[in-house]
């Protein structure tokens, strides 16, 4: 399969058989991620991954209505960056997860990018109705406050099929050549 078809064929997936995922698949899974590029090849991202299934599911929490997923799911990869690092953690951060996602399909793995930074949960076992995602998930897992969460990439085996973008529905009207 070319790149291109691997692009069309990938879909955020939200349900899963509840099958394992190789334990093969998940290290190249892992490796895409730190493959990544990166700003002046700091990497400023860490990767937790979480196979747990009660911290899944408690994961599952981290996002009011978005993050459901994660009950089913057979691990996740939480991506965190050391934002003192560097001004572009976000960036990097962003292409490993690309990476894994693309990764992910191109094995057969289900995945969905579960957004972290700036967004709230409602925690359960909280005192007030809401914190944010970062905090719930750094409560959770207990990594250092100089680090960020961006984001975390749920994944287990596709308990749903869905078609390929055909390259004839892409948004065209977007592309402008030369000027706006």
């Amino acid at each position: 399969m070319n790149l291109l078809s691997i692009f069309q064929h990938r879909h955020s997936i939200r349900k899963y058989t509840g099958a394992p995922i190789d334990d093969a698949a998940l290290t190249q899974i892992i490796q895409a991620g730190l493959l990544s590029a990166s700003s002046r090849s700091i990497r400023p991202w860490e990767f937790i991954i979480v196979k747990n299934k009660d911290m899944l599911h408690r994961l599952s929490e981290c996002r009011t209505g978005a993050a459901r997923m994660l009950a089913g799911a057979d691990a996740a990869i939480v991506v965190i960056a050391n934002a003192e690092a560097s001004d572009v953690w976000i960036e990097d951060c962003s292409i490993a997860m690309a990476n894994m996602h693309l990764m992910a399909d191109s094995l057969g793995v289900g995945s969905c990018w579960i957004q972290g930074r700036l967004r709230t949960a409602t925690a359960a076992d909280s005192d007030t109705d809401s914190v944010t995602t970062e905090d719930y998930v750094r409560e959770c897992l207990h990594f250092p406050e100089r680090y960020k969460l961006e984001a975390i990439l749920s994944l287990g085996m596709p308990a749903e099929d869905k078609t390929p973008t055909e390259l004839s529905e892409l948004p065209l009207e977007k592309v402008h050549y030369e000027k706006f």
